[in-house]
């Protein structure tokens, strides 16, 4: 990778995610997130002195490291856990153990699961041990047991030790489930709320530099909590996931209605609160969306879902997408959803038919995309790939490790043949990394882009068009955006002036705005 930052650079990017690197056992460790020991890299990878002279070249170029520190469970390899096995007392009591199911079954009473297809409940018997242990997520990552003082100070031995190898930020994997509590849903707890400020407090002590990144993936009530107080806070920065759902909703149904209402809370929160905003991520895509006002529009939750998943399939809705479902429940309809941003908006399927015309409307859509998404207050986040538009790499079907977890279509390796192509303007890579690099100059050039700037909807009276303003020291931007493969027109009534629109350099009126198809607008007023 070290090689690679003169490309990383050339993307206009100044953070760097790291995906989990390291030591998990072959085969167990659910894309890394099974971690058996926190102080070494995976072999196949490098060294931590080869982490070192990554870090330490990325700071060169003024790009930050993020990394994951896997703190709910260890793999079952770690030594904690070999040492539970055997029956070492001290270390049980790092875990949940227990000798029989009568504990077990009363948490299974109150806690959801998490994988009811592919690891059902939440707990996993050991044979040789005789001990039932909590596994909340797979049987081989055994939930950690925070009552236990020795937990918290040995895990944050790690994460100094992690941030003294040049780690800038540190994601927080799996937040809301760190502290179990008979009789609750083990989400969300007052606990883990404090062990997530004790963690702030130490590093503001230690190591003031480090961000905290907590990956929440839930509804906006029980995500925002983890910002904290300004008297005691917690995480500097959280993911809009609510937002990117959403926003694949909203790709779907060609119908602005819930986004509008989604940003419209996003954007009354206090500005000091930092979102990563982003399109896709390593992650499936679960349909957390807000059903009570879908429901009031006559949506049911179920037969939504259920469109959704078949829509972004190629199935339904005059869909081009293409991707898999990921943990589909037959019981429940539930499924969430795996693809990369160019499958989803069509340029695999395009591709495939060589149909030039399809090609052009699935670019259109990928850059509208992000440019809405560059027009969100936060951070936006590119996913490794996205700028040339990669597609869905089926590959995985071929490893035996990797075949049964569909998340792996879109963790693909970085093709870097078509990443050559980025310069020239003529190949789909160029057409997507070059458009996206005018955006990623106009975002980093206009101060109304800054946090503190004021941010709001403005209605279009078309239910396929999005419109977002921002405001910051007497500058102003409308961003315009179709979500339908329809020309459109945004009856919007602008009258503080004339604008001009930055790609473009148009001089135009903010009103009556004719959109083409999956076409945008960034209008800054003179």
């Amino acid at each position: 990778m070290e090689s690679r930052l003169d490309y990383i650079e050339s993307c206009n990017v100044n953070y760097v995610h790291l995906m989990p690197f390291l030591e998990t056992p072959e085969g167990r460790s659910d894309g890394g997130y099974a971690v058996s020991d926190f102080r070494k890299v995976q072999e196949n990878l490098g060294t931590m002195e080869d982490l070192e002279s990554l870090t330490a070249a990325c700071h060169k170029k003024g790009i930050n490291v993020c990394m994951d520190f896997v703190m709910n469970h260890t793999s079952e390899d770690h030594e904690w856990a070999r040492k539970a096995r055997g029956g070492d007392g001290e270390y049980m009591s790092r875990y949940f153990f227990f000798d029989n199911s009568y504990i077990p079954s009363l948490y299974e009473k109150t806690v959801p699961q998490v994988f009811p297809t592919t690891a059902p409940g939440n707990f996993t018997w050991l044979e040789d041990a005789g001990h039932f242990v909590m596994t909340t997520f797979y049987p081989y990552q055994w939930d950690l047991n925070y009552k236990n003082p020795r937990v918290f100070n040995e895990m944050m031995y790690n994460f100094l030790y992690l941030a003294n190898r040049g780690i800038d930020i540190i994601r927080i994997d799996a937040v809301p489930y760190i502290w179990k509590e008979l009789n609750t849903s083990c989400r969300n707890l007052p606990q883990v709320h404090t062990i997530v400020r004790m963690m702030r407090m130490i590093t503001e002590i230690v190591c003031p530099g480090i961000l905290l990144l907590g990956e929440v993936v839930m509804e906006p009530e029980k995500v925002v909590p983890y910002f904290g107080t300004v008297e005691k806070p917690e995480c500097h920065m959280l993911y809009n996931v609510t937002t990117m759902a959403t926003t694949w909703h909203t790709v779907a149904t060609r119908d602005v209605k819930l986004l509008k209402k989604q940003l419209d809370i996003v954007n009354s929160l206090p500005k000091d609160y930092v979102f990563l905003n982003y399109l896709r991520c390593h992650d499936d895509i679960g349909w957390g969306l807000d059903y009570g006002t879908l429901m009031a529009e006559g949506i049911g939750e179920r037969s939504h879902k259920q469109y959704l998943n078949d829509y972004f399939q190629g199935y339904a809705g005059g869909s081009n997408s293409r991707g898999e479902l990921y943990n589909a429940d037959p019981v429940t309809g539930d499924a969430r959803f795996c693809g990369t941003t160019a499958s989803m908006c069509g340029i695999e399927k395009a591709g495939f038919e060589q149909d030039a015309a399809a090609m052009e409307r699935a670019i259109r859509l990928d850059v509208m995309l992000h440019a809405y998404m560059f027009m969100q207050s936060g951070i936006p986040v590119l996913y490794s790939g996205d700028e040339i538009g990669q597609v869905n790499d089926y590959s995985y079907k071929e490893n035996p490790l990797k075949v049964a977890d569909s998340r792996y279509i879109h963790r693909g390796a970085m093709n870097w043949k078509l990443a050559g192509n980025a310069s020239d303007p003529d190949t789909v890579e160029g057409k997507l990394f070059g458009q996206l690099g005018r955006l990623e100059q106009i975002r980093k050039r206009e101060k109304v882009f800054v946090a503190d700037a004021d941010t709001w909807t403005i209605d279009t009276w078309d239910n396929s068009v999005l419109c977002i303003a921002r405001q910051f020291q007497g500058e102003k931007i409308i961003g315009l955006f179709n979500f339908s493969e329809q020309d459109k027109t945004a009856w919007i009534n602008e009258t503080d002036g004339d604008y001009v629109e930055l790609l473009s350099g148009v001089e135009r009126k903010a009103s009556g705005v004719d959109i083409p198809a999956y076409g945008f607008y960034y209008l800054k007023r003179k």
